[in-house]
């Protein structure tokens, strides 16, 4: 507490010094270095309780936030482009972005949001205190390159309601129908799935589930209470859809007897409860135990377009309007 508040001191004797050039402004556009540590530099402002600005579609959302010698220093030290500009030049800019008819807006940010990260933690490793996935999980690198600070959250975190200290949670590459991703067909033979069951199995016997889906369905709804208690959830990958299914299958046997010794249900698809899922209805289960694929979520493969022929269109983020 001091020795923020000897920093604040300074910061106000520095803002006092370099009262005509009392803006930093990170740009967000080409003109931009490193914009995933620009990212960073925002989110170690926010930690020192200092008020910074998103331009929302100003030179590609831009950050700002008051001139101080120590932020300079960081932003040289961090790699990250910056622009020191006086008090009326960011007037003008937040002029210009309040004219009704220019698609920007202005957002202002108060609060470091802690952040969680749900992937396999310290403690979900094989007996030799090695790491039994063998893919990486890109938020956890760009978190660390940007440095902005993450803790790792998994099963015994979630049951245990330490969501509730966090104000955004990020699933990573999760099978939340306990079907380890539907990797059976390509990977059952490999010493990682193998350890990565077992871990998994021990987990769910651990917190009382006879079966992983079980386990992973528990998960999903505390997350579920979570996000309706007003955090943040960001899914990627197979969380994005399997979260889904998995609420969606509540109560209804959908795996195979490849990931837990018994069938299926063979009327599962039928029994299906689209009003608890988040975002996704009406798909269609991927029934067949060996295909790396777990619904009609998914676009499916057979768009085969030559380049040349193929046309999208992209168009500005609605800051405004």
């Amino acid at each position: 507490m001091f020795k923020k508040a000897l920093f604040a001191f300074a910061l106000i004797f520095c803002f006092a010094l370099k009262s005509q050039a009392s803006m930093i402004l990170l740009p967000m556009d080409l003109e931009q270095k490193n914009h995933l540590k620009a990212y960073g530099i925002t989110y170690w402002i926010l930690e020192l309780d200092i008020e910074a600005w998103w331009l929302l579609n100003y030179r590609g959302g831009s950050f700002a936030f008051p001139y101080s010698k120590p932020f300079e220093k960081e932003c040289l030290t961090r790699g990250v482009s910056f622009e020191v500009i006086p008090d009326a030049a960011f007037s003008r800019i937040l002029d210009e972005i309040s004219q009704p008819e220019v698609n920007m807006d202005v957002m202002k940010l108060q609060k470091a949001p802690k952040i969680a990260v749900y992937t396999p933690t310290e403690g979900f490793k094989n007996s030799k205190g090695e790491e039994v996935q063998p893919w990486d999980d890109a938020v956890t690198l760009v978190l660390t390159y940007a440095e902005i600070p993450f803790d790792k959250v998994y099963d015994d975190e979630v049951l245990g309601d330490k969501l509730v200290e966090y104000d955004w949670l990020h699933l990573h590459h999760e099978d939340f129908t306990g079907q380890y991703g539907k990797f059976y067909s390509g990977y059952h033979a490999q010493g990682w799935y193998k350890e990565n069951q077992q871990l998994m199995e021990a987990l769910a016997h651990k917190h009382g589930f006879d079966k992983v889906s079980q386990l992973k369905l528990a998960v999903a709804k505390k997350i579920k209470e979570y996000v309706i208690g007003g955090g943040f959830m960001f899914a990627m990958c197979s969380a994005t859809d399997t979260y889904d299914i998995a609420l969606a299958a509540d109560g209804v046997d959908i795996v195979d007897k490849y990931y837990d010794g018994d069938p299926p249900d063979p009327n599962a698809q039928q029994k299906l409860n689209f009003e608890k899922t988040f975002a996704f209805e009406n798909f269609k289960l991927v029934k067949n135990p060996l295909e790396y694929e777990h619904s009609t979520i998914d676009n499916h493969y057979g768009r085969t377009v030559d380049p040349e022929q193929d046309y999208f269109t992209l168009f500005d983020f609605s800051a405004k309007w």
